[in-house]
């Protein structure tokens, strides 16, 4: 977007484009979210940054009016594959609070120096700034929502100390952590809560369709799921968690709510973090559903089914793993096998809800999971191959990874293909316009949605004069939702026809 479009966007209080710009207003030393209810200010005062983070560094505060941190984060962070969107990932796991920037950067493959130098000139911030506007975001969030101790929120939010916490809320919000936290606006949890609840903020529509995605590969003793609910054991670098998220389509404003069970409070930013990219709540809806309307396949499933979310991944290993199992069988076969296989998994240090187990590592694989599973043996040796890989560091990927990498890295793999790879880069990296075409679900969704005229391959309808693309390529770049709806489809037409002797691949 250029500078008038932009202005254009904050002159019509757009909320679609809130947290995908900030604006940064010279006469008032403030920063606005594009929807922000004050008066539009003139252009001539107006400066856009990418991030928050750049506009902290050019001296400006938060708007206490339209709270430009409680939004949704911007969806460039996945449809960027470039050095800035995979560090933006890996910052908001939490990689530069764990690891230091020196850390960062090696995972990027890059030296500090440079790395600092390119996210400058990209995003208007280096790393250090980014990660703490995230944790200033973070602890926000936490004020508002929770009544936890000051201390405890400083450190759950990644901050070094009760200081540099101080310190960094009033530079930002130009308010201390005591009179943010008096601005609240919702009920709070209470101190002695063994829970936490927050509200994920995201961009409408919303289709819950998710939910069902997730519930119908739920593995028994560590995930379960619902139409409008989802909840499981993760293991993450300082400890076990455990978290639900509900869906109430039908209070006001139709909220997400999130509920930690258990955490650690130094994991707790890549918690949030990771269950945002679950439930691809960074998402613009309106742009992807837009782009997939014009496509005539696809139009009826987006009218019928608007905001439709694509899946991303809690751990990327586990959902390697997950993959390689569900190739070339069902969901329901799939989910029998990890089930089997879940018992390889150690038990939770913090079981509740009937949840009491975690997804076996890479390492318990290697060592004896792998025997629990039944199928063709050529399969089973690729599944510990590629744990073994994991366990012993030969195998490194993850949300920081792009999709010429991931594929070099995973292609090496005994068992794994382009099915595999492209699947997890839609769900570990994010990546938006991946199509599965040689996916049997995708050829019978499209079946499903054109089942009226299809030409011999199954590859869309034949218009006069006009031949679809096998490929759907007409709604770059954002096939992977197109994926989804064509899945939908599959589900759906299977649901209420006889059962087809094709196999399909079981997405989990």
């Amino acid at each position: 977007m250029d500078f008038w479009q932009r202005y254009r966007a904050i002159d019509a209080r757009d909320t679609r484009f809130d947290g995908q710009f900030y604006t940064a207003v010279r006469t008032t030393g403030i920063y606005c979210r594009p929807s922000c209810p004050a008066r539009t200010p003139k252009a001539v005062n107006v400066t856009f940054y990418e991030t928050s983070a750049a506009a902290h560094d050019a001296g400006y505060r938060a708007c206490k009016r339209c709270l430009p941190e409680a939004v949704p984060g911007t969806p460039a962070w996945n449809i960027r594959q470039d050095l800035a969107g995979r560090a933006m990932r890996l910052i908001n796991d939490g990689v530069i609070n764990r690891d230091g920037v020196e850390g960062l950067a090696a995972r990027l493959g890059y030296s500090s120096r440079q790395l600092n130098r390119i996210l400058s000139h990209e995003l208007g911030a280096g790393p250090l700034s980014l990660a703490r506007a995230s944790r200033a975001q973070t602890a926000r969030t936490l004020l508002v929502s929770t009544a936890m101790k000051l201390a405890d929120i400083a450190f759950a939010s990644g901050f070094s100390s009760v200081r540099q916490f101080n310190d960094t809320m009033v530079e930002v919000f130009a308010m201390t952590p005591t009179a943010l936290r008096a601005t609240a606006r919702h009920h709070r949890s209470p101190a002695a809560a063994t829970s936490l609840t927050l509200s994920l903020p995201y961009r409408e529509p919303f289709d819950p369709g998710i939910f069902s995605f997730l519930a119908v590969r739920a593995i028994p003793g560590i995930e379960a799921g619902t139409p409008t609910s989802y909840a499981r054991t993760l293991q993450l670098p300082h400890g076990d968690a455990r978290f639900s998220v509900t869906y109430d389509d039908g209070a006001p404003g139709r909220p997400l709510t999130l509920t930690i069970g258990a955490v650690d409070l130094r994991d707790l930013p890549a918690l949030l973090s990771r269950v945002r990219r679950l439930f691809d709540l960074d998402a613009d809806p309106v742009a992807i559903d837009s782009a997939l309307s014009q496509e005539p396949r696809l139009a009826a499933s987006v009218a019928s089914a608007p905001g439709i979310r694509m899946p991303g991944a809690l751990d990327p290993q586990e959902l390697l793993i997950r993959a390689m199992i569900g190739q070339q069988i069902t969901v329901a076969a799939a989910r029998t096998a990890l089930t089997q296989l879940a018992a390889a998994g150690s038990p939770s240090a913090v079981p509740g809800e009937g949840l009491d187990r975690l997804f076996p590592t890479a390492a318990e694989i290697a060592e004896a999971g792998y025997s629990l599973l039944r199928g063709p043996q050529r399969r089973i040796d690729a599944i510990r191959s590629a744990a073994s890989a994991l366990a012993g560091g030969q195998l490194d990927f993850g949300y920081g990874d792009d999709l010429p990498g991931l594929g070099a890295k995973l292609l090496a793999l005994p068992g794994v293909g382009r099915w595999t790879v492209g699947y997890v880069a839609m769900r570990v990296l994010g990546a938006p316009d991946v199509f599965l075409a040689n996916d049997a679900a995708v050829r019978n969704g499209i079946r499903a949605l054109a089942p009226a005229r299809t030409n011999q391959d199954g590859g869309g309808v034949e218009a006069p004069g006009v031949m679809p693309s096998p490929d759907f390529r007409e709604v770059s770049p954002w096939r992977s939702y197109a994926t989804m709806h064509l899945w939908r489809a599959a589900a759906e037409s299977k649901s209420s026809k006889p059962i087809q002797a094709v196999p399909e691949k079981a997405m989990l």
